[in-house]
């Protein structure tokens, strides 16, 4: 077992600096996630479009028949 002093119980952690790699990456994922949650918020609002355009068509198309009388 090593021996622990207090250089190498609390030593501090450096992070790593960033890499050139790294930068690109988190902002290309950055930058998929926003077009992601934009296309998700869009399809949402066309969904509801097109559920509410539906049951007025439905609603206008079909009448309810009388019911006839014997």
């Amino acid at each position: 077992m090593a021996k622990l002093t207090k250089k190498t119980v609390f030593n501090a952690h450096v992070p790593k600096a960033e890499t050139p790699m790294d930068k690109t990456t988190r902002i290309v994922r950055e930058m998929v996630n926003e077009e992601a949650e934009q296309r998700q918020i869009k399809n949402a609002r066309l969904r509801k479009t097109r559920l509410e355009r539906d049951a007025n068509i439905l609603s206008e198309a079909c009448p309810p028949k009388p019911v006839k009388k014997r």
